[in-house]
């Protein structure tokens, strides 16, 4: 046992690909969920949240509160069913056909390893202080925060913060509202191909990840 989990988010109501069971839809002939999970094949535990069809052996499901509450909600109901030997999460969006193993294991070197001169003075970064979480930035420096790996810990107390300043409640509550106050370390791909966030969001997504597939 690693200690490491993945939370994998299959909610949303992909309006602008008309409301279809966006995890479903193949790249490369693999739904995109079934790419997202063999990303996080070595995790010692696999929650998927929201709808879902089949899944692999082992990998649970689970449902946010209320359904529909967004990713934030999807989040905390994937983390009730970690157990206390989780150390690192890997969150993740199901609509990531282009992830991989290894762009997974440097966002879990980037957490483990120590600050650099790239990112220990830069502010609202880490400011010196242990990195809650690694996640990628795009090209133009915008977080892609639901292809992430946390500290456990880190991520509860995230959840528990948000929660207070909401009378409790995380339904309909930002992502971005996780990050804040928190130290991230923000990691650019490094790899070959492309790049490991890249989500579907509509059909001309789709076709684009066909291409990069081929």
């Amino acid at each position: 046992m690693t200690g490491f989990a993945a939370i994998v988010l299959a909610g949303g109501a992909a309006r602008r690909m008309g409301g279809v069971d966006k995890p479903a839809r193949a790249i490369g002939g693999r739904p995109m969920l079934h790419r997202v999970l063999a990303a996080v094949a070595d995790a010692d535990q696999r929650i998927v949240v929201g709808p879902s069809g089949p899944v692999s052996q082992g990998v649970r499901t689970t449902r946010e509160e209320p359904p529909g509450g967004g990713p934030v909600a999807a989040t905390a109901a994937g983390l009730a069913l970690l157990d206390s030997g989780t150390t690192t999460v890997a969150l993740l969006a199901a609509d990531l056909p282009l992830l991989t193993t290894a762009a997974v294991a440097e966002l879990r070197r980037a957490l483990a390893g120590p600050a650099d001169a790239r990112t220990a003075g830069r502010p609202g970064v880490l400011d010196g202080r242990t990195p809650a979480l690694a996640c990628y930035v795009d090209g133009d420096g915008r977080r892609q925060q639901l292809c992430a790996v946390w500290r456990f810990p880190a991520l509860r107390a995230a959840l528990d913060r948000l929660a207070a300043t909401r009378g409790g409640s995380l339904g309909g509550a930002p992502v971005r509202g996780l990050l804040a106050g928190v130290a991230v370390r923000e990691v650019s791909w490094s790899g070959s191909g492309p790049p490991p966030w890249f989500d579907c969001d509509t059909d001309e997504d789709v076709r684009r990840a066909e291409e990069w597939t081929r």
